[in-house]
């Protein structure tokens, strides 16, 4: 059996989780409450004004779903499209291929505009799909954690709204590292997880809800797919004077969530994103020396997430043998390549607590070791 008070401290550079911040360690110790206790509940909806404000939403219902980011994708597809509704997404790297995946499952017509990865979605072939097929929802990601690309929106979901389009936006990976403007942009849903830019461990995802998405839930014709991401029952529980039960809160998640966001608050988050894209200037500079080079074109890159394409001399000694040897050695975690990049790329996450100039120092030090 593994002794947990011996495990190593490791640097976690991949695409997440990432390291969670000292304060948030610290309040995921905190006594525990009741889920409907009236501190907790108030502690509740300071977090969920606390997400409006990463979001960039004045939208009610903003909250944190009891699950990972992945529940908060499968959260916005059933509540928002019954069986038979068409879809439209954008797909230029995995997470946009799970988005299809969800929704097909959900009994929907999938559409597909599909970009290479590393390559932002084509704006003008996602207007002319949408004009073209004309879907009751528009979905597509903003950070791709799977090749680091930054997907503009703006145009996007104004295409889909001319058409009475409801727009889904996947944030897992930007909330809290880059601008998210869900008001301005006109997006309707979207969601994210903690484990990244927010410094806390993964195990919930904050989502929004527009009134006109609530509006879409009200008028079904058919239940929600799920009981347990129905957002008309969650509303009971994280809305109104009075809180009825659903299911039990992850407590210590929660404080740690509050934690995270009070950091957020402090640093504030342009300074928060320009930390970011200082660090990931830094390690594509710092790495160039061994070879390794951007995948994603600079103004399509995302800070938060690199993908670095391997040399040739690491590719034929074996790019996870050293990959072996910075987690074990060097306690640095970096991930592989997904999809059609397995093998290929490297993904490397510098988010929240970690998007620092020592955290590039280390890794490029323990590089330049293993590879002198």
């Amino acid at each position: 059996m593994i002794d947990l008070n011996t495990l190593p401290e490791r640097l976690l550079l991949g695409p997440g989780p990432s390291n969670a911040h000292p304060r948030v360690l610290d309040a995921l110790s905190r006594p525990l409450l009741g889920h409907l206790d009236p501190l907790f509940i108030e502690l509740l909806d300071e977090v969920k004004q606390g997400l409006r404000n990463v979001f960039g939403t004045t939208n009610a219902f903003t909250l944190p779903i009891s699950a990972t980011g992945s529940a908060g994708m499968e959260a916005c597809m059933v509540n928002l499209l019954e069986p038979g509704d068409n879809i439209l997404v954008g797909v230029n790297g995995v997470f946009g291929g799970r988005m299809c995946e969800v929704a097909s499952r959900a009994g929907a017509k999938v559409h597909r505009v599909d970009a290479a990865f590393g390559e932002p979605l084509d704006i003008d072939a996602m207007v002319t799909a949408i004009r073209a097929t004309r879907p009751q929802l528009t979905a597509f990601v903003h950070a791709e954690t799977s090749t680091g690309v930054l997907q503009r929106v703006p145009e996007i979901a104004a295409a889909a709204h001319e058409v009475g389009s409801l727009v889904v936006l996947d944030c897992v990976t930007s909330v809290a590292g880059v601008a998210v403007e869900l008001d301005e942009w006109g997006i309707d849903a979207a969601y994210s997880g903690t484990q990244k830019c927010l410094s806390c461990p993964p195990s919930l995802s904050p989502v929004s809800f527009s009134d006109r998405a609530l509006e879409r839930v009200r008028e079904r014709a058919t239940p929600v797919q799920s009981w347990y991401l129905d957002v008309s029952l969650l509303a009971g529980y994280y809305e109104g004077a009075k809180r009825a039960y659903h299911h039990t809160a992850p407590i210590s998640s929660i404080y740690g969530l509050s934690e995270g966001l009070q950091l957020v608050e402090e640093e504030g988050l342009a300074a928060r994103e320009a930390r970011h894209r200082k660090a990931a200037a830094a390690l594509i500079d710092g790495v160039a020396e061994f070879g390794f080079t951007p995948l994603v074109a600079a103004e399509h890159r995302l800070p938060m997430l690199t993908s670095l394409q391997l040399p040739e001399t690491i590719l034929s000694s074996g790019e996870a043998e050293l990959r072996g040897a910075l987690l074990n050695k060097h306690n640095i975690e970096v991930g592989a390549g997904l999809g059609s990049l397995a093998g290929k790329i490297w993904r490397v996450g510098l988010m929240g607590e970690n998007a620092r100039m020592t955290s590039v120092d280390r890794l490029v030090g323990a590089l330049r070791e293993e590879l002198s």
